[in-house]
């Protein structure tokens, strides 16, 4: 099943769900790893060109899982869920799509400070807005650590408690995105 349900996810929004879910944890692996590289390592521009060509595409699949999810039918909340938890699930989901957002803005003002464009892996070029405020780059690099930060440890909390549904509730959470 392609679509969703209003009982479960289909092949489309779980594909991209887990796709996102995999390439923000290796892009936060790689960034950790990345700042650490000195100008002469072999990776030291081969690395940043693979982290902003990969973040460049996690953002045009965000805005295609934004859209897909406007014309799309989504489950219903699971009636045995208090309204407490509904409420905190749909804030969670908010606040994972809220920092996804800022992290990949925060990740192209870095990028673009200077003026030069983000190359996609020579497939083609998103352009430079160039420095819109002062210490463009320094003040986007700090957005975008701690909203990385941020990021990876509500996704933890995400992941814990689509667990927890499962195992301790017995709940169809997980399984309608498994």
């Amino acid at each position: 099943m392609l679509k969703d349900s209003h009982n479960k996810y289909g092949l489309i929004s779980k594909s991209i769900h887990w796709l996102s879910a995999l390439v923000v944890f290796v892009l936060f692996g790689v960034g950790l790893w990345m700042v650490e590289l000195t100008y002469y390592s072999e990776w030291y521009k081969t690395a940043p060109h693979w982290h902003k060509s990969i973040g460049v595409l996690l953002l045009i699949a965000t805005v295609i899982r934004f859209t897909w999810k406007m014309f799309s039918v989504s489950p219903q909340t699971i009636e045995a869920h208090s309204p407490k938890v509904q409420r905190s699930s749909a804030m969670v989901h908010y606040l994972l799509y809220l920092l996804m957002m800022l992290l990949m803005l925060s990740g192209y003002l870095i990028s673009t400070a200077d003026g030069r464009s983000i190359e996609v892996f020579n497939w083609f070029e998103l352009a430079s807005l160039g420095e819109l405020i002062t210490d463009q780059e320094d003040v986007a690099g700090l957005i975008h650590e701690y909203t990385a930060y941020c990021l990876i440890g509500l996704t933890a909390l995400h992941a814990l408690a689509a667990i927890k549904h499962h195992v301790i509730d017995k709940d169809d959470t997980l399984k309608r995105m498994l």
